[in-house]
């Protein structure tokens, strides 16, 4: 795998860093990565080593307020941020005789989503991991309703923090990440998390356009994205190719946990499925 960082001018100029993955001879195809809240780019190096044992050329930017990116921190407030910067970024790709999938994880999940429904003929493909789609069952309603309206009248407002035990039930996964420096600790902005539930809320009606082939796993005993997301996709989406994968026991990063070479397993076969239909 031969690796390089390079950059792009995101929404509003901010410098988007995103680092290119190359596998050692000519790409099949390209996987593009969406990483979740908090995190960046470089928490899926292994990610990267699969895909590109098989051929595929990953992409993989850190998002606008987040690892090596610029833009303060966690300061999105409008996810159409996230998703124009992550068109920038595919349209630095060279053209590659192949398909292009998105995988996204987690809140990246609802942004590879929302790509997918606003950009459906640039993608051949969509792969979520854990995604972040729908609320929690832990809250309240009135919290849910009212979030969009409090994230733009405080938008710095503190509201939760990520509890890192919840991650991976490998004990060395929850360190790294909790001494990562380029990880965000602190918690979640108020503009952030009122920005990610008002764009869950036009999911529903959203999904039935969706018609691209989908692959959807998740854990199912994850207490940071609800599986129902997940369960949504299935049921939802428009298009006859779509597969949900709920992992008995399996805590929020599917990609990061005990069983995670059962995971990359099921991505890449759908990957190659896809690549040779």
């Amino acid at each position: 795998m031969n690796s390089q960082t390079l950059s792009v001018a995101g929404n509003h100029g901010t410098k988007i860093v995103y680092d290119v993955h190359r596998p050692d001879s000519g790409p099949v195809g390209v996987v593009v990565v969406a990483h979740g809240l908090g995190e960046h780019a470089g928490r899926y190096g292994h990610v990267a080593r699969t895909l590109t044992d098989l051929g595929y050329l990953v992409v993989a930017p850190d998002h606008a307020g987040h690892g090596r990116s610029g833009g303060k921190r966690l300061g999105v407030r409008d996810f159409n941020d996230f998703t124009d910067d992550l068109h920038a970024v595919i349209g630095q790709i060279d053209a590659v005789d192949g398909p292009t999938f998105l995988l996204g994880h987690s809140m990246g999940g609802a942004i590879a989503l929302k790509y997918a429904l606003d950009h459906p003929t640039a993608l051949d493909g969509l792969v979520l991991s854990g995604p972040a789609l729908v609320p929690g069952d832990d809250l309240p309603p009135i919290l849910v309703k009212l979030a969009p309206l409090l994230g733009r009248l405080a938008p710095w407002l503190p509201s939760t923090a990520l509890p890192a035990s919840a991650l991976s039930r490998d004990p060395k996964v929850v360190a790294a990440y909790q001494s990562d420096p380029l990880v965000w600790q602190g918690k979640i902005p108020a503009g952030l998390g009122g920005a990610l539930i008002a764009t869950m809320a036009t999911f529903p009606d959203r999904l039935p356009t969706l018609t691209m082939p989908v692959l959807a796993l998740h854990g199912g005993e994850d207490r940071l994205a609800n599986p129902e997301g997940t369960r949504m996709v299935g049921r939802l989406a428009g298009g006859d190719d779509v597969t949900t994968k709920i992992y008995d026991g399996l805590y929020h990063e599917i990609l990061n946990e005990p069983e995670q070479d059962v995971v990359l397993r099921d991505i890449t076969e759908w990957l190659e499925a896809h690549r040779t239909a």
